[in-house]
Parts: C-alpha cells; sequence; structure tokens
C-alpha cells in the first residue's frame, strides 16, 4: 500500500468525480483510477461503487476512506514535526472559523507568522459551526475557531478565547442609537438585517429574542458580518452584530453601535483542535500563540463612539 493510493482515494471522496480527482492530485484519470483498483486488490473489498459515473463509495471504502484520512494526517503530522526540529516549524497552517468570530482571527495569525516565518496560514472564514468540527474530524484543518457547546465531544480540545456578546449597530439618527444601551426588545422592532438562518450566529440572536419573548422578522438575511455593516450604512436598516466585529471596522462613519441588555447575553467563542495525541506540531505552535495574545483582554473596550 503507497500513501499515493490513499491520497487518490481521499481526493475522489472529497471531488466525486474521477476526472476531478485526477486533477487535483495533478494525475491523469486512468492512472489515478487504477491505483484505486490496485488498492482494492489488495485489500480486497471494492472501495468504489461504479457505474457510467461515479456513484460514491462502498459502506467498505467509507471505512477505509476515514482510516486514509487519519494515516495521511499523521504523515504530514510527522514530517512537519521533523521540519520543525531541523529547520523551524514550516509548511501550511489551516484555520476554518465561524464568520462571526473571523474578525478576531487576526489577533492571532499575525504573531503566530512573526513567530513562524516559514509557515503560511490559509484561512476558511465562513464556515458554519458544525463544518469546523467536522473538517477538523476529517483532518482537513489543524484547528477551528467556533462556539464552545458544552456538548462537544471528546474527540476534540477547547481552549476559550473570549465571550461574544452584542451591539446593537444603527444609523446615528435612530433613537436607540442615542442611548448608551438597546434592548433586545427595541431591537426586535427595527427594521433588521441579520445572518441567515442556516448559520449557528443567527441561531444564537433567535434564541436570545425567542426568551424575551419576541420574533423579529429580519428584511434581509446574508451570510457576511461585512454586508451587514453595508446594509446598516445605507440608512435603512438595523443589526445585531458580534461586538468583536467593531475591532475590525470600529464604528463608521454615520452609525452606532450600543452594547444589548434585557438580557445582556454572551456565548462562549474557542479555539478547538482534535485531541488526538501526539498533536500536530502546528496546533500546538498555534495555541501556544493564542495564549500569549489573550484575545479577551484586547476585545474588552468598546471602541469609541464618533462624534
Amino acid at each position: 500500500m503507497l500513501f499515493r493510493q490513499l491520497e487518490y482515494l481521499v481526493a475522489l471522496a472529497r471531488e466525486r468525480h474521477f476526472a476531478r480527482a485526477a486533477q487535483a492530485c495533478h494525475v491523469s484519470q486512468p492512472a489515478l483510477s487504477e491505483a484505486i483498483r490496485k488498492l482494492e486488490e489488495e485489500l480486497d473489498v471494492p472501495l468504489v461503487r461504479r457505474g457510467r459515473a461515479y456513484e460514491g463509495l462502498t459502506p467498505e471504502g467509507e471505512r477505509i476512506m476515514l482510516w486514509a484520512q487519519r494515516i495521511l494526517a499523521d504523515r504530514d503530522a510527522l514530517k512537519d514535526e521533523v521540519g520543525a526540529l531541523r529547520r523551524g516549524l514550516s509548511g501550511r497552517m489551516r484555520i476554518g472559523s465561524v464568520p462571526t468570530a473571523s474578525g478576531a482571527v487576526s489577533l492571532f495569525t499575525g504573531p503566530f507568522c512573526a513567530a513562524h516565518p516559514l509557515v503560511t496560514v490559509e484561512l476558511m472564514t465562513d464556515l458554519r459551526s458544525e463544518d469546523v468540527l467536522r473538517q477538523l474530524q476529517n483532518f482537513e484543518l489543524d484547528a477551528g475557531i467556533t462556539y464552545l457547546n458544552e456538548d462537544l465531544s471528546e474527540s476534540f480540545q477547547a481552549f476559550p478565547l473570549y465571550e461574544e456578546r452584542y451591539v446593537l449597530l444603527t444609523g446615528i439618527a435612530d433613537d436607540p442609537g442615542r442611548r448608551p444601551t438597546a434592548t433586545w426588545a427595541e431591537a426586535s422592532r427595527l427594521p433588521l438585517c441579520l445572518l441567515n438562518p442556516s448559520m449557528q450566529g443567527r441561531r444564537v440572536l433567535d434564541e436570545v429574542f425567542a426568551a424575551a419573548g419576541l420574533r423579529p422578522v429580519p428584511r434581509v438575511e446574508t451570510d457576511s458580518v461585512a454586508s451587514l455593516f453595508a446594509h446598516v450604512r445605507t440608512g435603512q436598516w438595523a443589526s445585531v452584530v458580534p461586538y468583536a466585529w467593531l475591532h475590525v471596522f470600529g464604528i463608521p462613519h454615520g452609525m452606532q453601535a450600543v452594547p444589548l441588555v434585557e438580557p445582556a447575553h454572551t456565548v462562549p467563542i474557542g479555539l478547538v483542535t482534535s485531541a488526538r495525541e501526539p498533536r500536530s506540531v502546528m496546533a500546538r505552535a498555534l495555541l501556544e500563540t493564542v495564549r500569549r495574545a489573550d484575545a479577551a483582554a484586547v476585545l474588552e473596550r468598546l471602541p469609541g463612539r464618533p462624534s
């Protein structure tokens, strides 16, 4: 069995198409197909359901693919470990984040890159929380930044970063924006632009509204926090945005951002890695950087309001 055969199988499962998998692996389609066929002969089980086109993996193929992902991840982790011992950390760090927390990622990537100049950081910042955990489990990410839930599986290790809290973002002329705080009830009566319901950041807001007996109906829904700011800028809309994003955009001219109270709701955000030991050298290095960065302290103070 060769690593190359396992790489082809994982690529085929990901791409769900022989030609695209071959292109991703930089080989011809016949070469990829033949390598997988030989892997089936060696393991003495069918791995791929074949028809006129790719029809998916067999049950045996699904199990073997999980082992392939693990073996390839361990190979890469071993190479990173040896490389770090010889010449310092190098390679690619893959971080996935839910959109509401992506504004805080720069607090870690800057210091991390400064400490490890041979490492390239790859960020995926539009993932749902379940996607972050799935990609960690499938060894497609080295670390994830997401909501910390009590039911987080023991296969993950979490490090708390900060408590996500929320502000009402409005045009400067809106009455709630002239107060030091605003209530969720006041927010519910405004023409709202919010994240779409498939995103956990939106589900958190819906739970807070529902607990207060409120059910706002947003007129605009989006999958982008930046789009929320853009819509509020037009003067037509208001939005509820994570506090941490004010450290990215500040409070743009013509807008007000006031803390939401009644209730003053917070949600823990954390760095999540695989709990498998030995942990990858990339994940260990990032965790060291995160511990020194102290995101909670950086995000503690609300930016000053425009005059």
